[in-house]
């Protein structure tokens, strides 16, 4: 009976194995896409972001990466690391109103960047290559997303250009998208806070220290009071009765 049982425990692991086998087999490479990294950044600030490509394809190699910036979150500042082997260019649309960098007025900003690869530099077929950005001061938006275009050196094209829906399960060609927050408050206001609130403190425990002292006071001279009623009633006591 007990050989029985392991037996089929021993089947139920094997087929849930098998079954999750396939099922995260068929799911990899799907969730392999262009994507941008880190995935999340602060309102306003600046930031050092890497387009992360994978290659999918079996037989043909990565050879130019479009990444389409959005129009709705111009950027101000917007420039590139060396990355062997790739040469950039670097596309600039006019923008109006402009956009305020360190008190100047900037009209352009980056509309597109794209990579191509030169020599032997292709993305191979099961390996991926970063293309690092800097970037800021970022838009006070909570997302930008960037079109994507992926070229094999087979002709194909990868669109990389579905946004995400609200809700909704990530798309097939889903495009990078960076998440935007809000900046922390200000440190400066809570420094000032504390001095308010020590302040306050410092005044209680004057006020406090005035009571106890008043307090004190009073009892000295109450005590006092006492002392020398007492040595008048005895002094009283002590004299003598004068008859008449």
């Amino acid at each position: 009976m007990t050989r029985l049982r392991r037996s089929a425990t021993a089947a139920t692991a094997l087929a849930f194995t098998t079954v999750a086998t396939a099922v995260l087999g068929f799911a990899g490479p799907a969730s392999a896409h262009v994507s941008v990294n880190p995935a999340e950044a602060t309102q306003g600030g600046y930031g050092r972001f890497a387009f992360r490509v994978p290659t999918e394809s079996d037989s043909a190699s990565t050879t130019k990466v479009e990444v389409v910036l959005p129009e709705n979150a111009p950027v101000g500042s917007v420039s590139t690391m060396p990355v062997p082997g790739w040469t950039v260019t670097v596309e600039k649309r006019k923008v109006d109103p402009p956009i305020e960098v360190h008190g100047s007025q900037l009209t352009e900003a980056v509309s597109k960047l794209t990579w191509t690869a030169t020599g032997d530099a292709a993305i191979k077929p099961g390996q991926f290559q970063e293309f690092p950005v800097s970037m800021g001061p970022l838009p006070k938006i909570d997302t930008m997303v960037f079109k994507a275009l992926q070229t094999y050196s087979d002709g194909n094209v990868v669109r990389w250009i579905e946004e995400p829906a609200a809700g909704g399960a990530e798309p097939e060609k889903p495009a990078p998208v960076l998440t935007l927050t809000a900046a922390a408050p200000s440190a400066s206001a809570a420094p000032a806070a504390a001095a308010v609130a020590t302040t306050d403190d410092d005044d209680d425990d004057e006020g406090e220290g005035t009571a106890v002292g008043l307090g004190v006071a009073g009892l000295v001279a109450g005590l006092a009071g006492l002392v020398l009623g007492g040595l008048a009633f005895a002094r009283t006591r002590r004299e003598p009765v004068t008859k008449s």
